[in-house]
């Protein structure tokens, strides 16, 4: 169960989320082609499975923002993404197996700067969204539902039992 008060904030940090991905997926498909040069595995191959991944990801948030492991993918996808194009912008780290090279020491590339301002801003609010999302559930919690319906019957009655057993031995019952 969702903490009520906290059902529009995670769904409006999900849209937020999922906007910022959304943008990212259109950066990385819209300049795949410029990438597609070479043989094996392409930098434009990897900008459309990262623009697919951050698409599903994007629609996960809209459909079940208050799945906690949404929000743990979607902080994944987006670190991810930013990681690797501060790091590939910065250091030539050279071909990693059948992974092309993918250094690129310049900002003035078309939409490098637009995906990198939204996979950053996405690792924020998708880290929020992650902390707002656990509060829900914590918090939307009430002290009785931490286990499962039959054991809370279970306890209850045997509660009742261990009441009754205590008036019955109060009274004397016990002694024949």
């Amino acid at each position: 169960m969702i903490n009520p008060a906290l059902r529009l904030p995670v769904r409006a940090l999900g849209v937020l989320t999922a906007a910022l991905l959304a943008i990212d997926a259109y950066v990385h498909l819209h300049d795949a082609g410029l990438y597609d040069g070479g043989t094996g595995i392409t930098e434009g191959a990897l900008f459309r499975v990262q623009a697919c991944v951050a698409l599903v990801v994007a629609l996960a948030l809209l459909v079940r923002p208050h799945w906690v492991v949404v929000w743990v993918i979607a902080l994944l996808v987006a670190a991810g993404a930013a990681g690797a194009i501060y790091l590939y912008t910065s250091v030539d780290v050279g071909a990693l197996g059948p992974l092309p090279n993918l250094y690129e020491p310049t900002w003035a590339l078309p939409g490098k700067r637009l995906a990198a301002a939204a996979e950053t801003a996405a690792t924020a609010t998708a880290a929020l969204g992650l902390a707002v999302a656990v509060l829900a559930r914590l918090h939307g919690r009430s002290p009785g539902t931490r286990h499962s319906t039959r054991d809370s019957r279970v306890r209850r009655g045997a509660g009742r039992r261990n009441a009754e057993s205590a008036r019955s031995s109060m009274r004397g019952e016990d002694a024949q």
